[in-house]
């Protein structure tokens, strides 16, 4: 849409933004202002980008008053907001716009989201519409009237100490889940301020199917929500650990290796189990 070049930057394993690829990219396009995509939250394994460092980063790199970054909270973005040693997204940091979504965490019916961002670029977007005696700052020039309403239902209707017990929940059941991947000998990863569960890829696709698992390579993810009690996680797991054994019968079974994917530390396979 914006017709500019798109630099991708490297990650870490825990999947949040490698600072010291960015800076290198940063100093090999110093003459070029950027637009930078902060992630509060990735899709796989529910990374945190380091928001005070990224910024840090651009001002050391001679790029002060020339970026915009955006803050991509698709799904932790509001959650962020309820953990007391999470750090803070908040315009009072030099940030341009922060994106939630609304059918994620508050399970909202229908796909929505919530843009924030400064007065000054939503001047530059918008534009007169006489017909309808308004101004419009959207790109397509029209929205689901219903998405606000199910957005004040669910806030009213949990309410801030509502939605934080929620919040804690997850994070206390995807601990938990972790906990019980790793007793079961299951390689299990959990970012710190995340609810994303990160494990070796099931082998049988009839049990991804059944569990409707999210699986990129040799890794699957489980992202605990509010909807899932601890019964479930503790039937999902016992599943699993017994369909290891079925789908590795023939062959005898040994734990496959996922270091490169969730860190040395936390696959249990042979080489790097160091219990």
């Amino acid at each position: 849409m914006y017709r500019v070049e798109c630099v991708k930057i490297d990650t870490l394993v825990s999947g949040e933004i490698n600072c010291a690829d960015f800076k290198s990219k940063l100093l090999m396009n110093a003459g070029r202002p950027a637009i930078v995509n902060v992630n509060i939250g990735t899709t796989i394994k529910g990374a945190i980008d380091d928001l005070d460092n990224i910024i840090r980063i651009l001002e050391k790199c001679g790029f002060r008053d020339r970026f915009y970054i955006h803050c991509d909270g698709a799904l932790a973005g509001l959650m962020m907001s309820f953990i007391k040693h999470a750090p803070k997204v908040t315009f009072d940091k030099p940030i341009g716009s922060v994106s939630i979504s609304g059918h994620k965490f508050m399970g909202c019916p229908v796909p929505c989201g919530v843009v924030i961002t400064r007065l000054e670029h939503v001047k530059v977007l918008s534009t007169d519409i006489e017909y309808i005696s308004s101004r419009d700052a959207m790109i397509m020039g029209s929205r689901n009237g219903h998405s606000p309403l199910f957005l004040w239902y669910t806030l009213n209707k949990k309410g801030y100490r509502g939605i934080q017990k929620e919040v804690k929940k997850c994070m206390r059941n995807a601990q938990h889940l972790t906990s019980c991947l790793r007793e079961k000998g299951v390689s299990a990863f959990l970012n710190e301020l995340s609810s994303t569960v990160v494990f070796e890829r099931p082998r049988d696709e009839s049990f991804v199917h059944k569990w409707q698992l999210a699986c990129e390579g040799s890794i699957a993810h489980v992202v605990v929500m509010p909807n899932l009690s601890v019964e479930k996680l503790d039937g999902f797991v016992e599943e699993l650990a017994v369909g290891r054994r079925m789908w590795h019968e023939d062959e005898g079974f040994s734990v496959p290796c996922v270091a490169k994917d969730i860190g040395e530390e936390n696959c249990l396979c042979d080489v790097h189990d160091k219990n």
